[in-house]
This record gives structure tokens, C-alpha cells and sequence, in this order.
């Protein structure tokens, strides 16, 4: 679950604490005003700030409709190594970049294709060193353990996976620090 604590608690984007800190005989209840089912990988990116320019890069207009995919369950599961805010402005840094409009359509489809491995829930207990990895976009990058999960993609760029075992109802989210390129 994803907890923002912005203007009152609100769990998953969805459902609003109304009363805190309910006193049980095992436990502390919270109550809320909807119903919290496990998130999709879209709803925790959604909820989630940290992701707010991938989801900006998912629903741009000319991409194809990857709320609709990460959000269902055809090809499902997911495993999608998510880049942070801060790993998407590396990314315009390095490319010259000044915004997610600059970068062409079939580049960042590309990308975002590259991020995800579909038919597979893969947490961080099954990341092995040296681990080859087929991606959704069809290219493959490698994982390696020694120091730290990391991912060295088809250029040899190097990310370090900064958030482990996200799981959604549909896959499952790794935070990484830096965008992979195909």
C-alpha cells in the first residue's frame, strides 16, 4: 500500500483515513471511507509522487495505452523496474533534453517498453547475480547482486534498484535511479 500523509491520510490514492488509531484487543484500526483493494501497478503509480513523471511519460498522448495494460491482467503478471522523478531528470540532463515532449514518441515507447517484464512477478529474493533479463520492448539487460541489486542495460548504463518488492494486485514495482536504455 502506498501511504500519503499530503493534506490527511489517504492509502493507495483511493480511500481517506476518517478516524485514526482506533484502540483494539490485537491491533490499532484505522477507519477509512472506501473500501483499500491491493493496487495495480497503475494505481500505485498513480498514488505514488515519486512517480509522477513516469506516469506523465505512460498517458502522453501519442504513446499507446499503457494505463490500459499495466492496469489489467492480460500478460500479467508484471515485473516493472519503475524510474523515479529524479531518474527522468537525469535522463532530459543527459539527453539535452528539455522535457518529456523533446523525447521522440517511438524513442520513449521504446524505453518505457523496457522497463517492464511481462509474464513474471519477480521480487528481489529471485534476482541472481549476472541475471539475464528478456524485456517487454523486446531487448534484454542484466541484473547483478555483488554490492547492491543494479541493472546494466543494453549501453552499458548502471542503475541501482533503490525500492524493492512494491507488490500490486497485477506484478510487481522495483524503484530504480536511473532510466535503461534499449
Amino acid at each position: 500500500m502506498f501511504i500519503s500523509k499530503d493534506s490527511g491520510v489517504k492509502v493507495n490514492g483511493v480511500a481517506n483515513v476518517t478516524t485514526a488509531d482506533i484502540l483494539a484487543s490485537n491491533g490499532v484500526i484505522h477507519k477509512t471511507d472506501a473500501v483499500i483493494g491491493l493496487p495495480t501497478i497503475v494505481t500505485h503509480a498513480l498514488a505514488n509522487p515519486n512517480f509522477s513523471t513516469l506516469v506523465s511519460a505512460l498517458t502522453r498522448s501519442d504513446m499507446p495505452n499503457f494505463v490500459g495494460i499495466l492496469g489489467g491482467t492480460a500478460s500479467s503478471p508484471f515485473t516493472v523496474f519503475a524510474p523515479t522523478n529524479a531518474a527522468f531528470g537525469s535522463l532530459l540532463t543527459e539527453l539535452g533534453a528539455s522535457g518529456l515532449a523533446a523525447i521522440p514518441q517511438a524513442t520513449l515507447e521504446n524505453v518505457l517498453k523496457y522497463h517492464v517484464v511481462a509474464g513474471a512477478n519477480v521480487a528481489s529474493t529471485d534476482l541472481t547475480n549476472n541475471m539475464s533479463v528478456t524485456t517487454f520492448q523486446g531487448g534484454m539487460f542484466t541484473i547483478t547482486t555483488t554490492g547492491g541489486a543494479k541493472i546494466k542495460d543494453a549501453n552499458n548504463r548502471v542503475s541501482n534498484i533503490v525500492a524493492t518488492d512494491v507488490q500490486c494486485s497485477n506484478g510487481i514495482i522495483h524503484a530504480i535511479d536511473k532510466l535503461l536504455l534499449p
